[in-house]
């Protein structure tokens, strides 16, 4: 279930893993940091665009064009911004609250570049 704040639909960080993993799953996180803070630590599975190139003008990779999205920053206020900037663009974005600093300390998975251990810089 979403949660509507004024900037928009957010999810919770099991939301967001739910909706994200998995066999099948009906979303795509996208993780909008920038580059060294991917490297150093990321969900599984996320896809990365930093929010700078989405504002940009910068497209979505392949594997997330058409889908619904979630969409992750280190706390929640880049990602607000780049699901406001996606649903203007026509996608179906939600953002997560609390990002990656909330998703690390409700024990879900964080890797780095080579899918070791990462830590949220």
């Amino acid at each position: 279930m979403f949660l509507f704040r004024r900037n928009g639909p957010r999810v919770t960080v099991d939301e967001a893993r739910s909706r994200t993993s998995g066999d099948r799953p009906d979303a795509v996180l996208l993780d909008v940091r920038e580059k060294p803070e991917w490297t150093a630590g990321h969900a599984p599975g996320a896809v990365h665009v930093p929010l700078t190139k989405l504002v940009a003008g910068g497209t979505l990779p392949a594997e997330a064009e058409g889908r619904p999205l979630v969409v992750i920053c280190r706390s929640g206020h880049r990602s607000q911004q780049a699901a406001k900037l996606l649903a203007e663009r026509g996608a179906q974005a939600v953002d997560v609250e609390g990002g990656m600093n909330a998703w690390a300390a409700a024990g879900h998975p964080v890797v780095d570049e080579r899918g070791n251990n990462g830590q949220i810089a």
